[in-house]
C-alpha cells in the first residue's frame, strides 16, 4: 500500500477509467450498430443472423460501461458529482435505452407471432439508436464544458443541448451502423454480408465527414483545445492523429475493395480508437473541462490505492472473461443456428 501511496494515483485512475470507457464503445458499439441497422435490414432471418452473432457477448459488453461509471464514482468524486447534474438528461435517457434495448433483445425470441416480433424488432432499433444518441449528446456536452461554480455544477437542466452536442449524436449513430456493418461483414455471409460491404462503404463516407466535422469544431470551443490543434508546441504531439486515421481510412477501403471479412471491421475499431486518443489530447489534464483535473477531482489517496488493488484483480479478469467468449463463440453464424 505505501508503494502505491508513491505512484501519480489520479494519473493512473485516469487511464484505467479511459481504457474502460474506450473498452466499452469499441466493444458495445458494435452491438448498438446492429440495432440501428435494423432500421434497413428488414428480413426476419437476417435479422436473427444479426441478433445471433452478438448474443453471446453484448451483455458482457456492458461490463466496461460499469467499470467505468463505478471508477469515476469511487475515484473522481467530484467529477461525478459535477458531470451527472450537467448531463441527467442524457444519461437516464441512455440507461432508460439500454433497459429497454436489452428487455427487446430477449422477448423478440419469445415472440408468438410476427406482429409480436415486429414490434420487438422495433423496440430494439429504437433502443440502441437512443442509446448511442444520448452517449454522443453526453460526449458533446462535456467537450463543450460544464460551467462549474465554487466546485458545483452552475448551469441549467438542457446546456447540454447544442448544435454540437446534436453533431456528436449524430456521428455515433452512423459511427457504430458502421461498426455493426463491419461486424457483419466479419461473422455473417451470403446476401446478408454482401449488403453490409455497400453499408458500409456508405457509412464510412458518413462517419469521416463527421469525424471532420466534430474535429473542425471542437477546437473552436476551447482556447486550451485549440492551443493543442492549432499552435506549436501542441500540433507536433496532435498532428499525427488526423495523418493516422486517413491512412486507416485508406486501408478501410482498400478492405472492402478485397472483399475482406476482418479488414474493415479492424480498421473501423482503428477509426474510433484514434478518436478517442484525440479527444484525450485535447482534454488532458482536465476531466471536466474547462476547470476541474484529475488531480483536483481525485479522492484521497488511500482510497485510490485500495481501489486499485481491486482493479488490479479484477480488470485482467474482465478481460479474460471477454476474450474466452469471443474465442468460443467465433466463426460464421449461419441462418437457422440460434443463440437462445
Amino acid at each position: 500500500m505505501s508503494f502505491l501511496l508513491t505512484l501519480d494515483l489520479p494519473l493512473i485512475w485516469g487511464g484505467l477509467i479511459a481504457f474502460a470507457v474506450v473498452a466499452y464503445v469499441l466493444l458495445d458499439g458494435f452491438d448498438l450498430g446492429i440495432g440501428i441497422l435494423f432500421l434497413i435490414e428488414h428480413d426476419e432471418d437476417d435479422r436473427d443472423v444479426m441478433i445471433n452473432s452478438v448474443a453471446p457477448v453484448w451483455d458482457g459488453n456492458e461490463t466496461w460501461l460499469v467499470l467505468g461509471g463505478g471508477g469515476l464514482f469511487a475515484v473522481f468524486p467530484l467529477a461525478y458529482a459535477t458531470i451527472l447534474p450537467a448531463l441527467y438528461p442524457t444519461i437516464i435517457g441512455m440507461l432508460l435505452a439500454l433497459v429497454f434495448r436489452g428487455v427487446a433483445f430477449e422477448f423478440r425470441f419469445r415472440a408468438k407471432d410476427r406482429a409480436g416480433r415486429l414490434r420487438w424488432d422495433l423496440a430494439f432499433f429504437l433502443g440502441s439508436a437512443l442509446a448511442a444518441l444520448c452517449q454522443g449528446f453526453a460526449l458533446g456536452g462535456l467537450l463543450q464544458g460544464i460551467h462549474v461554480q465554487d466546485r458545483h455544477y452552475a448551469g441549467g437542466w438542457f446546456d447540454w443541448f447544442t448544435p454540437f452536442t446534436a453533431l456528436c449524436g449524430v456521428a455515433l449513430i452512423v459511427g457504430y451502423a458502421l461498426l455493426g456493418a463491419c461486424w457483419l461483414i466479419w461473422r455473417a455471409e451470403g446476401r446478408l454480408q454482401k449488403r453490409c460491404y455497400s453499408h458500409a462503404r456508405i457509412l464510412g463516407i458518413a462517419t469521416l465527414l463527421l469525424i471532420a466535422g466534430v474535429s473542425v469544431w471542437t477546437p473552436l470551443l476551447d482556447a486550451n483545445f485549440n492551443q493543442r490543434w492549432f499552435h506549436w508546441p501542441g500540433i507536433a504531439l496532435t498532428s499525427p492523429v488526423p495523418i493516422l486515421v486517413l491512412l486507416v481510412a485508406w486501408q478501410f477501403w482498400q478492405g472492402l475493395v478485397d472483399s475482406s471479412h476482418i479488414k474493415p471491421f479492424l480498421c473501423a475499431l482503428a477509426i474510433f480508437l484514434l478518436c478517442f486518443i484525440g479527444l484525450g489530447i485535447s482534454m488532458y489534464p482536465y476531466i471536466v473541462p474547462p476547470s476541474i483535473t484529475l488531480w483536483d477531482a481525485a479522492a484521497p489517496p488511500e482510497s485510490q490505492a485500495f481501489l486499485l488493488i481491486g482493479a488490479l484483480v479484477l480488470v485482467p479478469i474482465i478481460l479474460c472473461y471477454t476474450a474466452y467468449a469471443y474465442w468460443v463463440f467465433r466463426g460464421k453464424v449461419k441462418i437457422g443456428l440460434h443463440y437462445h
